[in-house]
């Protein structure tokens, strides 16, 4: 092998190499789906969150129902920094609220009929250092 094959194969190995550790890992996303049966009026749920992964639970309603969400972060191996946001039917990520500035209970007016996702993640060292945290999370519709 000459020279110029060897250097060229190492630049190559050292290329794949710092494109693999360049790499982005994949953060856990978790789905579920909540029902409200007739006369059902709320549903407490309970679930954890490591990192940067998120929790996305699905609830259907129609325009000019009150939501009710009430978050408690629970065990944790850091400082319980869980949050959640509400997107509305068709969003893109854009959340109609945020509990990480204003606060882990509310009741909000929903503006349309859809399918609106509560999206529940951490924040701070608990996220960037990968800690577990676990939630409890109360959901009400009137």
């Amino acid at each position: 092998m000459e020279d110029d094959d060897v250097a060229r194969a190492f630049i190559m190995a050292l290329m794949l190499a710092l494109g693999l550790g360049l790499a982005a890992p994949a953060h856990a996303q978790s789905v579920s789906d909540i029902e409200l049966g007739s006369g059902d009026v709320g549903k407490m749920v309970s679930a954890r969150i490591t990192g940067a992964g998120y929790h996305d639970f699905r609830l259907a309603a129609r325009s000019g129902q009150n939501l009710f969400v009430s978050l408690m972060a629970g065990v944790t191996d850091g400082e319980g920094s869980v949050h959640f946001d509400i997107l509305p039917p068709g969003s893109d990520g854009v959340a109609i609220y945020n509990s990480s500035s204003r606060g882990n209970d509310t009741q909000i007016d929903l503006p349309a009929d859809g399918v609106y996702t509560i999206r529940v993640y951490l924040t701070g060292n608990d996220r960037d250092t990968g800690k577990t945290v676990s939630f409890n999370m109360d959901l009400s519709i009137q």
